[in-house]
């Protein structure tokens, strides 16, 4: 069988994008590599290890949860959670846990939730 799409991007809607591509930008260490449409769209730069991340300007903020969320992956979750906080992102104070797994939840400045899972390497 053949498959019906193939992955191109993830797509963030943002009110300001800028300040949600810097953010995620800092996350992942990967600048805005592209701008289309007068910056309604601003794309970080594609890697091997990173699914090509586009910002989409929207007029409308964010209402409710997203059901689909970022899973992401840091050794030191104390460090990781410090610096996604310095770049203007939130925690809501909870560790969580499922056998092994520890993860936090956090949000990026606009309120778009992702998870951190701690990993061994």
């Amino acid at each position: 069988m053949t498959a019906v799409a193939r992955f191109l991007f993830i797509t963030i809607d943002a009110q300001d994008a800028r300040r949600i591509a810097a953010f995620w930008g800092a996350m992942f260490d990967s600048p805005i590599d592209e701008e289309l449409d007068d910056g309604r769209y601003l794309v970080l730069k594609d890697r091997d290890d990173l699914p090509a991340i586009a910002i989409q300007r929207v007029p409308e903020p964010k209402h409710g949860k997203v059901r689909i969320h970022l899973d992401l992956g840091a050794k030191d979750l104390e460090e990781a959670t410090e610096r996604i906080v310095a770049l203007g992102g939130s925690w809501d104070g909870e560790d969580r846990t499922l056998d092994d797994f520890v993860w936090r939840t956090f949000a990026d400045p606009e309120g778009h939730e992702f998870d951190v899972i701690k990993t061994r390497t």
